[in-house]
């Protein structure tokens, strides 16, 4: 008996020995679980499908090259959860998460703006770190410390991309925009991108705002909205909806007014402008020089990855649902590295000290990786792809352009 105690006590202090430096051992970490929200169901499912595509792909590359290394090699677990089409359900699906799987250590979503504001109410009462590429200003002006915006808010996105489209307009034709009409939902982000506009934005760039309409999405029929665009004939339309089958509904009826095709000169808001579906929809020649604004996309400087993304998913282009996902991801990677613990305190305090420059996740982003106080990302840049002979392509900024902008011929 004595003997068995002894080789107990050996075996022990062995185990003991070997955790205080550092060898590995049975009690490594295995796998830590990330989460993923996003609209796979309802008028909005195409953008969840987009982000999972992203998300995986960053998963599997963070897995492949050895994992989690200040972890012991740990694996990185995805855990996709559908926000449904509503912020209720949205609310719903992140109290699932939290409750089912108490363990996560960061997640990121919900795609729409208003599912987000939902959302992050849940994520922030769990301490858990949440990255969102959501545009509404609302999301980061809350006073949360557990929510991080890596998108241009709505505003920035209005107040810095509209006076390039007036300039650009005024470049090739040689006349300034005088009016302006806006044809919105009344989801959260076209809400903050409009505001600043409305509050004197216009007024200062010299446009008059001649229509403002606004529904709620889905939309089932575009008729009033175009009738005020053919009634009133504004320089510049700024159409800032949200949904893939709105957009395809509001082109489709400007074709059939007869106002197309670069007679009324259209900007979109949101990279759901430029999904593969509204090109089969709609032709390459209904959606020539249409621009849209948006926080990502494929871009200068992303060959890679762009060729990566493409070979692994099949899909034609980089997005922005994709690519922010993609960068989420790598974020949450980088923050386990330096806090060495599967901790989502911890986690947070590390992606509130990050800067990167270099590597997967600044790579995914125009710009560096770097979070204000309040969430946003430092000079977070903005986006202008245009659809030019079948391909979104971004055309703003210069240092990103994958090719020159052009103004459609009215």
């Amino acid at each position: 008996m004595k003997r068995i105690i002894n080789l107990l006590a050996a075996g022990l202090l062995g185990l003991v020995l070997a955790l205080s430096l550092g060898a590995p051992s049975a009690l490594a970490q295995k796998t830590v679980k990330i989460g993923l929200i996003g609209p796979l169901s309802g008028p909005w499912a195409r953008q969840g499908a987009l982000m999972k595509l992203g998300a995986e792909m960053a998963v599997d590359e963070v897995n492949s090259s050895g994992g989690i290394k200040s972890l012991g090699g740990a694996k990185l677990e995805l855990i996709i959860v559908d926000a449904g089409d509503s912020a209720e359900k949205a609310k719903n699906a992140a109290q699932r998460l939290i409750s089912q799987e108490p363990d996560l250590v960061g997640g990121m979503g919900s795609w729409l703006s208003s599912f987000t504001l939902a959302v992050t109410e849940v994520t922030e009462r769990a301490s858990l770190p949440w990255l969102t590429l959501s545009y509404s200003d609302q999301i980061t002006n809350r006073g949360f410390h557990y929510v991080y915006q890596t998108s241009a808010t709505g505003a920035t996105q209005a107040t810095q991309a509209v006076p390039v489209m007036v300039k650009l307009a005024e470049t090739a034709t040689g006349e300034r925009p005088k009016t302006v009409g806006i044809a919105m939902d009344n989801t959260a982000a076209p809400v903050s991108f409009a505001k600043p506009l409305r509050e004197g934005g216009l007024a200062n760039m010299g446009l008059k705002l001649v229509m403002d309409e606004i529904w709620t999405p889905p939309l089932s029929d575009a008729t009033p909205i175009i009738q005020k665009v053919r009634s009133t004939r504004p320089d510049l339309l700024l159409m800032l909806s949200s949904a893939v089958p709105d957009d395809k509904l509001l082109v489709e009826k400007m074709n059939e007014f007869k106002l197309g095709k670069g007679r009324v000169p259209v900007v979109g808001n949101g990279a759901h402008w430029g999904v593969p579906e509204l090109l089969s929809a709609l032709g390459p020649e209904q959606l020539q020089g249409f621009m849209f604004i948006c926080a990502n996309w494929g871009m200068k400087g992303q060959e890679d990855l762009i060729e990566r993304f493409k070979k692994r998913t099949g899909e034609p282009w980089l997005n922005q649902d994709s690519a922010s996902h993609y960068g989420h991801v790598w974020i949450l990677k980088e923050a386990l590295e330096r806090a060495g613990k599967a901790d989502r305190v911890k986690v947070n305090e590390e992606i509130q000290k990050m800067d990167l420059n270099s590597g997967p996740a600044a790579t995914a982003f125009a710009g560096h990786v770097k979070f204000q106080p309040n969430g946003r990302r430092d000079k977070a840049e903005v986006l202008v792809v245009q659809w030019q002979n079948g391909v979104p392509v971004t055309v703003y900024p210069l240092q990103a352009a994958q090719a020159k902008p052009f103004w459609p011929k009215r």
